[in-house]
C-alpha cells in the first residue's frame, strides 16, 4: 500500500474516533485525536494535489488550533 493510502485510512480512523470522542464529551482527548486525522487528510491532500481535499481539511486546521490554545491556557 502506498504512503498516501495509509494517510487516508490512518485519518479516516483518527477523524471518526474524534467523532466519536466528542460525542462521548472526551475534551480534550476529541481534540488531539480528530485533529491528527485532519492532518492526515489535508497532507494526503497535497501529495495527491487534490484541492478539495487539501481546503477542506486545511481550513479545519485553525480551527483546531484554537482548540489546542484553549488546552494550554492561552485563551
Amino acid at each position: 500500500m502506498k504512503f498516501v493510502e495509509w494517510l487516508k485510512w490512518g485519518g479516516t480512523g483518527f477523524v471518526l474516533s474524534g467523532i466519536l470522542l466528542t460525542n462521548l464529551n472526551l475534551y480534550p482527548l476529541n481534540i488531539m485525536v480528530h485533529g491528527t486525522g485532519s492532518l492526515g487528510w489535508m497532507l494526503a491532500g497535497i501529495i495527491t494535489k487534490d484541492r478539495a481535499l487539501t481546503v477542506n481539511f486545511g481550513m479545519q486546521m485553525p480551527l483546531f488550533a484554537l482548540g489546542y490554545a484553549k488546552m494550554g491556557g492561552l485563551i
